[in-house]
């Protein structure tokens, strides 16, 4: 098993019969943010300067961050929220330590204009986590999953798997699928070191699906960490256990 992580210018020339030429040009451009951290390691979170948060020019909608949304950093890596979690008023976003690494300020939006929080802590190889500290007043951090077109299913509570237990999980690449747990307290094997307590399915991911969520209902169970295969071909996918990640940092479903 080896598992992976990870308007041409509109120019519209109008012209009437006794006037001189208008031109209009739009650009739209899209930035899209790739890039791998594979080498996380377990590091104090950095002293940042926090960039003003600010919703989207003209456009007067709440931004808002699910479990399953893409998170963009500073330095060009895009990570994938996990679950938003709750310590007393303050809001976090659980994500992938090996994919955090590096980062310090996380944006909405590939264009990186709409801020939304900082690194506040990373674990790999012991564990395969981290936590971004959301700070921005214009985002809204629903306590929910998002599963596309829209949809969202609530998260309330976190549990930890069992054997044969229905779950699904979603990731940016293969988006939602569903299948059981086949396995808890497995192991993934880095060059960086080996990671244990973990869990397993028989539900497929793709690369750039690690940090997605796994959940049962209302229920949070896990987070992407790895897997073998992919859902062209079907495989396994693991997962760290969500109970263990409240527990190291403090924090609790909502």
């Amino acid at each position: 098993m080896s598992p992976y992580r990870t308007e041409r210018p509109l120019r519209g020339l109008f012209r009437t019969a006794a006037s001189a030429v208008a031109a209009l040009t739009l650009l739209l451009g899209w930035f899209a943010a790739t890039g791998s951290a594979a080498h996380a390691q377990e590091a104090p979170a950095p002293s940042v300067a926090v960039p003003s948060a600010a919703a989207p020019s003209g456009d007067s909608r709440a931004v808002e961050v699910r479990g399953g949304d893409v998170l963009y950093s500073s330095i060009g890596t895009r990570c994938t929220v996990g679950f938003n979690t709750r310590s007393g008023s303050t809001s976090f976003g659980l994500m992938d330590g090996r994919c955090v690494r590096g980062a310090s300020n996380w944006y909405a939006d590939a264009a990186r204009s709409v801020f939304v929080g900082v690194t506040a802590g990373s674990s790999f190889p012991n564990n395969d986590n981290a936590v971004i500290r959301y700070t921005s007043t214009a985002v809204v951090f629903p306590g929910e999953v998002s599963l596309g077109a829209g949809g969202a299913q609530d998260v309330v509570r976190a549990a930890r798997p069992t054997v044969g237990q229905s779950l699904c999980h979603t990731g940016p690449v293969s988006g939602v699928r569903c299948g059981t747990v086949t396995a808890v307290n497995v192991s993934v094997h880095y060059p960086e070191g080996t990671i244990n307590g973990l869990f397993s399915s028989n539900i497929c991911s793709d690369r750039g699906d690690v940090g997605g969520p796994a959940f049962s209902g209302t229920t949070a169970l896990g987070t992407i960490i790895a897997s073998s295969g992919n859902c062209s071909s079907g495989g396994v996918t693991y997962y760290q256990p969500v109970v263990d990640l409240l527990a190291i940092y403090g924090l609790s479903i909502y």
